[in-house]
């Protein structure tokens, strides 16, 4: 048998933990009609500066290609959770504003992603929970 380092065992531990809460998170915002990602993409246009962002920029911060992004932003578009905004300056950019609706069903599933995150997390300590996510910033996670 081929013994593998604590790195790539704690990097195949944290994909199958992303998996699995991402299973449990999709379960909890399916009654707003949204996955995990999309909660994310919300999340991060709620928290932006005038509530936009480049389509880059969300692709970036959500871990999507250019192209992912735009097929995840369609649907959230047909629903009037996010609209286009051009950029005045250069046409070549375009930007992504929550929409009212979009702000409503975000603020609305925050309470059902928080309700995830207690049921996943319940037997874990708050000081190891501190000591993770300080791990996982220092490998280049973005959100504090």
């Amino acid at each position: 048998m081929l013994t593998i380092s604590q790195g790539l065992k704690l990097f195949l531990n944290l994909t199958m933990i992303q998996t699995l809460t991402s299973k449990r998170f999709d379960a909890k915002l399916g009654s707003h009609g949204i996955s995990l990602n999309e909660f994310m993409i919300l999340h991060h246009l709620a928290n932006a500066q005038d509530e936009k962002l480049r389509r880059t920029d969300v692709a970036e911060k959500v871990g999507l290609t250019a192209s992912g992004i735009t097929r995840m932003l369609s649907p959230l578009e047909k629903l009037g959770y996010v609209k286009r905004e051009a950029n005045s300056r250069d046409a070549r950019v375009s930007y992504v504003k929550l929409a009212n609706a979009g702000k409503k069903i975000y603020v609305e599933a925050v309470a059902s992603a928080e309700a995830a995150t207690e049921q996943i997390l319940a037997s874990v300590k708050t000081k190891k929970l501190d000591e993770l996510q300080k791990m996982l910033l220092e490998l280049g996670a973005t959100i504090e």
